[in-house]
């Protein structure tokens, strides 16, 4: 039962990264001006990042119940530790460098974001396989 509920809650954790990169944040400045996009997306990202991170940490504390200190608990705690490092660190500073029209600084920090979000679902497409 308790695989099953950590199985589930890594799909669901993986549907949810999925469908925020490639259907919500996409639609968001397709579909809202400038000002309204930049309110909604400083606005959702934390949840975002709150419920992934709350999601994630259950599935390690459920690994960790079962003494499974395979490969799935350690990419699952990087998982974890990545979207708190993201939510609290990368977030704000990205924010902070496009309110201060550091365009070059937010860039990088943006890819950066971006990058640790791709390799989380690697990390989840690596759970789910094995």
């Amino acid at each position: 039962m308790i695989e099953q509920s950590i199985t589930y809650l890594t799909a669901i954790l993986l549907g949810i990264m999925l469908f925020f990169s490639f259907v919500v944040a996409p639609s968001t400045f397709k579909f809202l001006n400038e000002e309204y996009a930049r309110k909604f997306i400083r606005g959702i990202f934390p949840l975002y990042y709150l419920l992934n991170l709350g999601i994630s940490l259950v599935v390690v504390l459920l690994v960790a119940y079962l003494s499974d200190f395979s490969l799935k608990f350690y990419l699952m705690l990087s998982i974890c530790i990545l979207f708190f490092i993201s939510n609290f660190f990368l977030m704000p500073l990205i924010n902070k460098f496009k309110d201060e029209g550091k365009d070059k600084n937010f860039q990088v920090s943006h890819f950066v974001s971006v990058s640790v979000n791709f390799v989380q679902m690697i990390f989840l497409l690596i759970i789910l396989i094995k």
